[in-house]
């Protein structure tokens, strides 16, 4: 029988993979450079990489950026958006906020459907749901015609307060699919009934404009994997941290908007678990940019309110992560004024960074860690192979000369400045809210994250930094961890005190039932599903809400209403117990579990010696340093060392630098210990 598990995270600069044998418990990882102009090859190449017969697969799991890098780019088919007469410019007048608001001449991208492709009808739906306009079907069917005439055929329906009654959008559906044969259609009802029109309109247009893009990707995609011999679904990760077949993931393409990064983010969560840790923080820095997640009291943080741009919202639930434009491919250059700057700029796959000898000219965090001897010039088990003298002379003539830097300063100002950046996202991600950064761990990861992880923590003064057995693949092996989930919501408006809790449980079966609809369709068997309910409240008068778990016995809503309370005290540091509470929205998370990987610790070698294979003149703290190299694999559980030293592997390379210790523990995760005066236990 098939007892193969593969996880494919593909990024920006390398697509890793993660094979698990579930019969052996073994591990085994590659990594192969991405090809941004057609993501699936390099997913293909991982596969032939890694030497995987697909027939022997179970379970094959996929991160991908091609929603993500859709919507950044804007290379999407052309697309329409109907819409309620009056209201065709929703989308681009969006809620009126700016991203900085003392920037007066900075201005949001336009909406992902211009003006000229955006069209209205005549229907009218009240805010209690009762139709006060009737769809004019003579102006929908010229409309279609036209449409047809101009070759669209991705079309986004938004009627205003559809949320309520989608009787006008699911006929203007209907209209369209009739006179435009093969027409890709979305409704803002069926993709996000919720109130506000500006949220539910983006999220709408953007799941429509992704459709055939993503739909002809995971058709490929899974049609290869087909070919070569694997029989189950292919399962794709979405951005609320669980995973979509390619049936759902055709109808809700946006979902996977953000699909990678939260695949960091639940890896990060698990391995804070095995080591102990409630609080930590996850730093998964790849080749393009650094995403920083939070687990708190032992959770990982869950936003409605986020996008691949400011001002475009998709409002599904999402894993909350924090993204920089810090990787090994951040150029660094010297603004106008003269100052050293790092990022967001990168160098991406192609052409690289100086080292790589594709024609890049500036210099990245990678010729920064080469020139610098923290890397070594051989990445991805001798795939890539870096010139160290190209590095050096990329610092040398665009920072060292006109900084009058000798070479290695420049190196270390440049990674100085990276840290710098990084440790200030931690910030907002932990001091913004209240929690000192130093009551959590640090899980540095990805390709790039444990070069640089010790320094960023030295920078926030955490004291412990946790790199997991494969970072520079940790995302993948995230892959690996989640089920299939869909979440469904719908607006439901009433004093908690006097809500018909038999409406309510009403409500509640009818999603429970389309949850069911959707996990059958999707082949997970019945007792391998888990339905879990949740509530959105607010005290009466509050614009904004709370969501709060909440479970079908006879008292669930008193308790729902007593949770409330107990977490608006958490987050917003008081509570009113007086204050009438409103039910706002009803929610539901449908779980279909997969078998996932079984961890099995080992036995710790007390008093464990390693010689190192090499040494070199590593550059730290302003001087050169003989610094042992270790490679990872020759280090057992229990193994300590003293910095400086580097740790080489076939995925990343460790730093450990002078005043810190490292321990191999029992998990094969690589423990540093940051040793300074004064620091907090």
């Amino acid at each position: 029988m098939p007892d193969i598990r593969v996880a494919v995270d593909a990024g920006g600069t390398f697509t890793d993979v993660c094979i698990y044998n579930s019969s052996t418990q073994e591990f085994r990882v590659t990594k192969v450079p991405s090809t941004p102009n057609n993501p699936m090859q390099a997913v293909i190449n991982g596969v032939r990489r890694g030497e995987i017969e697909l027939a022997d697969v179970d379970l094959f799991f996929h991160g991908t950026t091609v929603a993500t890098n859709a919507l950044i780019t804007r290379r999407f088919p052309k697309a329409s958006l109907v819409t309620t007469k009056g209201f065709r410019d929703v989308i681009e007048i969006r809620d009126g906020t700016k991203d900085n608001l003392w920037d007066a001449y900075a201005d949001v991208s336009g909406p992902y459907i211009r003006r000229r492709d955006r069209f209205e009808v005549t229907e009218r739906v009240d805010y209690a749901g009762d139709i006060v306009t009737p769809l004019n079907e003579q102006e929908a069917r010229e409309l279609a015609r036209k449409l047809k005439r101009r070759g669209t055929t991705t079309i986004a329906v938004c009627f205003m307060n559809s949320y309520a009654n989608a009787h006008n959008e699911q006929r203007m559906r209907q209209i369209l699919e009739e006179e435009i044969p093969g027409a890709n259609v979305s409704t803002s009802s069926e993709i996000l009934p919720e109130i506000f029109e500006h949220d539910r309109f983006n999220t709408a247009v953007a799941n429509t404009v992704l459709g055939p893009l993503v739909s002809d990707y995971v058709k490929q995609l899974d049609d290869e994997l087909t070919a070569g011999g694997y029989v189950n679904d292919l399962l794709l990760l979405h951005s609320g941290g669980g995973s979509m077949t390619p049936a759902m993931a055709k109808h809700f393409p946006v979902r996977l908007a953000a699909s990678g990064i939260a695949a960091g983010a639940i890896a990060a969560k698990h391995i804070a678990e095995q080591c102990g840790y409630k609080n930590a923080v996850g730093l998964d820095m790849g080749g393009t940019s650094t995403d920083i997640s939070l687990i708190h009291d032992g959770e990982l943080r869950v936003t409605k309110q986020w996008g691949v741009e400011y001002g475009h919202p998709i409002v599904f639930p999402s894993i909350e992560v924090l993204t920089i434009g810090a990787g090994g491919g951040s150029l660094a250059h010297i603004d106008i004024a003269g100052a050293l700057r790092n990022g967001p700029q990168s160098a991406g796959a192609d052409p690289g960074p100086a080292c790589y000898e594709r024609g890049g000219m500036e210099p990245t965090n990678t010729d920064a860690n080469i020139a610098l001897n923290r890397l070594g010039t051989s990445l991805a088990g001798g795939a890539l192979e870096l010139n160290r003298d190209k590095a050096i002379d990329a610092i040398k003539d665009k920072i060292g000369q006109p900084l009058s830097l000798e070479t290695a300063e420049a190196a270390q100002a440049i990674l100085k400045v990276a840290n710098a950046n990084m440790a200030d996202a931690v910030r907002l991600v932990s001091i913004r809210r209240g929690l000192d950064p130093r009551d959590f761990a640090l899980i540095a990861f990805g390709g790039a994250g444990a070069l640089h992880g010790a320094e960023v923590a030295r920078e926030l003064g955490i004291p412990a930094v946790i790199i997991p057995p494969n970072p520079g693949v940790t995302s993948a092996m995230g892959c690996l961890l989640v089920d299939i989930q869909h979440d469904l919501s719908m607006m439901y408006t009433a004093s908690a005190d006097s809500a018909d809790t038999n409406d309510l449980e009403h409500q509640f079966c009818g999603l429970e039932k389309e949850a069911a609809d959707r996990l059958r369709h999707e082949n997970v068997a019945d007792e391998d599903v888990v339905l879990q309910r949740g509530i959105s409240m607010r005290y009466q008068g509050q614009w904004r809400s709370l969501q709060v778990p909440m479970n079908n016995r006879a008292h669930s809503l008193k308790d729902a209403m007593e949770t409330f309370h107990q977490e608006h005290e958490r987050q917003f540091s008081f509570r009113q117990d007086t204050q009438p509470v409103e039910i706002y929205q009803l929610h539901l998370r449908a779980i279909g579990k997969t078998p996932k990987p079984s961890f099995t610790p080992f036995e710790k070698i007390v008093g464990a010696t390693v010689e190192p294979h090499a040494q070199r003149n590593v550059f730290f703290d302003g001087q050169w340093h003989a610094t042992p190299i270790y490679q990872r694999e020759a280090l057992p559980p229990g193994f300590e060392l003293a910095g400086p030293a580097i740790i080489d592997q076939l995925d990343s390379t460790t730093v450990v630098p002078p005043n810190t210790t490292a321990l191999i523990d029992e998990w094969k995760n690589i423990r540093i210990q940051i040793i300074e005066t004064g620091e907090r236990a």
